[in-house]
């Protein structure tokens, strides 16, 4: 694994990640979502970034972060229906190069928690090794991936759909919000995790390695 250069990636890599056996609602977790232009790493980029932290299971309003991004190229006009970014304002947000440092310093030494983990956790590896050169590591949480366990786990069937972050929520009696806005997609996710960890691990008394994907 090629070592991050001296800059904003190795610092972030310098502050130690939570031990897996500590309990999970003692470990700080920040609730991530990025909506993109697209998921082809190699031609898509990152449009907005939204997070919520979260302390002790409880969700820390006041720590919610948005950014749009900057983009040196067209938005797709099918990925700004959904995402209600335009090109104007894709055009006036700050360029990655800013905001991927002020990103890492608000992931530094926590867990990251993300529905369908894997889209931000590709283009933030691929941000990464372009900008810095080394890969992105964080310890992570899929919402998605609790659900689908939890529900195996109970012998429910899953039609398709079913594990997308709206279709789930009414079956925790969550409120439903307007989707693929970064900061409220985060904040939804959040309060999923919260959802889930009580039905998996009630009273608190999971474990942090119970969470995490891989």
């Amino acid at each position: 694994m090629r070592r991050a250069e001296p800059g904003p990636l190795r610092d972030y890599l310098h502050t130690p990640f939570p031990d897996r056996s500590t309990l999970c609602r003692e470990v700080e977790i920040v609730a991530l979502d990025l909506e993109t232009t697209g998921l082809e790493i190699k031609t898509d980029s990152i449009l907005s970034v939204g997070l919520v932290c979260l302390s002790h299971f409880r969700i820390r309003l006041s720590s919610a972060w948005y950014q749009v991004v900057n983009v040196d190229h067209e938005i797709p006009e099918s990925s700004a229906v959904i995402h209600e970014i335009t090109d104007d304002q894709a055009a006036a947000g700050e360029p990655i190069e800013q905001v991927l440092p002020e990103l890492l310093e608000r992931l530094a030494g926590k867990v990251m928690l993300a529905h369908f983990a894997r889209v931000e956790q590709s283009f933030l590896d691929a941000a990464c090794r372009r900008l810095y050169g080394a890969p992105f590591l964080i310890p992570t949480i899929d919402s998605l991936l609790l659900a689908q366990r939890l529900f195996e786990l109970r012998n429910h069937s899953l039609q398709v759909g079913d594990l997308r972050l709206f279709n789930l929520r009414p079956r925790f009696n969550l409120p439903r919000y307007k989707a693929h806005n970064a900061l409220s997609d985060a904040l939804c996710t959040a309060e999923l995790f919260l959802a889930l960890a009580d039905e998996i691990a009630p009273s608190g008394r999971g474990r942090l390695k119970d969470f995490l994907t891989g």
